[in-house]
């Protein structure tokens, strides 16, 4: 089988330095092009030693002649770049972002909480938010392909079966979440000089962080149903890694029992979701390095309250893997090619 060409756009990135590890592995893939702004000329394995294949091309400025030897473009850009780029696809090329330009489907709302006008409205349409247990069969006709933010993957996968099936109350979900600082990008070194990032632990984004919308919009859209709930991230003295801690009421006549049950049943057939023996202590280490997503159920003092624990690795399973995921759904691929 002849093998996909493939660009990476904001190759020098966390995100985009992790895509490049995981491509290499894979079976079906070519790095044709990386591209980037400020590292430009530059080899990756200036961004990262371990990085050490010498017949990767040299960091280029993108351009739009560029797709006509493309199959799929990567793009791990700041807001609004990937708009530009989806503007010039060709016939043949599929865009899959790692940012958010398509994951909101009103332009209001994109407008109301990323403060930037939409460069490329008309595109949404030809989009997909695509989270690969939940809606992952409804892609492969999409010419753009919108990966879910870090945060709201840890969030998601746990709440979604639960919603569905009506057995946790939606009115007053607290979720707390705390990562790893890469999920910030290269530039937390400078945005948090002097401020002890690497040994204290910090809350921001308090009450009105960018991905509400997104986990308010996509409980919506998969369970049909409305969600208050408050949500804070925090920042980690650690590199990689996201630990989501969920506080839920459950509807009467609900066992933590029929939980897990209920979890397991929805995941049974998907790889990368591990549902966990009852109260199951849960870390980051679990699952770092891997596109893996761990839950667990955890029994509280009070019988109709439960805590929900998720762990993902928010390079991977809530950034470079899932994107993945998500191509070696669209060309059928094996689910685990380039995943292992």
């Amino acid at each position: 089988m002849s093998k996909l060409n493939v660009l990476v756009a904001g190759s020098s990135g966390y995100i985009g330095i992790q895509l490049i590890k995981l491509l290499l592995k894979h079976r079906n893939i070519n790095i044709k092009y990386l591209c980037g702004n400020s590292s430009i000329g530059k080899k990756i394995s200036y961004f990262d030693k371990k990085i050490n294949n010498k017949k990767l091309p040299k960091i280029i400025k993108f351009n739009e002649n560029l797709l006509n030897e493309i199959d799929v473009v990567f793009t791990a850009l700041p807001h609004g770049e990937a708009q530009e780029i989806s503007k010039k696809l060709l016939k043949n090329n599929i865009l899959i972002d790692l940012a958010a330009d398509f994951r909101l489907e009103k332009v209001s709302e994109y407008i109301k909480w990323y403060k930037y006008r939409h460069k490329a409205p008309d595109k949404i349409k030809d989009s997909i938010y695509s989270l690969p247990e939940i809606n992952g069969n409804k892609l492969k006709k999409q010419k753009i392909i919108s990966c879910p933010g870090c945060y709201p993957t840890s969030v998601l996968l746990p709440l979604i079966p639960l919603i569905k099936k009506n057995i946790i109350k939606t009115n007053n979900i607290i979720i707390d979440s705390k990562s790893g600082y890469s999920g910030a990008g290269r530039g937390v070194h400078q945005k948090y000089k002097g401020k002890n990032l690497y040994g204290s632990l910090g809350a921001y984004g308090v009450g009105f962080h960018r991905h509400n919308p997104e986990i308010e919009q996509m409980i919506k859209k998969f369970t049909n149903k409305k969600l208050k709930f408050l949500f804070t991230p925090h920042i980690s003295p650690m590199f990689r890694g996201i630990l989501s801690t969920m506080y839920l009421d459950l509807n009467k006549n609900t066992s933590t029992t029929k939980v897990i049950k209920i979890l397991n049943d929805f995941y049974k057939k998907h790889r990368f979701v591990k549902i966990l023996k009852l109260n199951s202590l849960l870390s980051t280490n679990d699952v770092i390095n891997t596109n893996y997503c761990y839950i667990s159920v955890c029994k509280t003092k009070y019988n109709n309250r439960i805590i929900l624990l998720s762990a993902i690795d928010n390079l991977i399973k809530g950034g470079a893997g899932q994107a993945i995921q998500n191509m070696n759904i669209m060309f059928n691929f094996n689910v685990i090619e380039g995943l292992k």
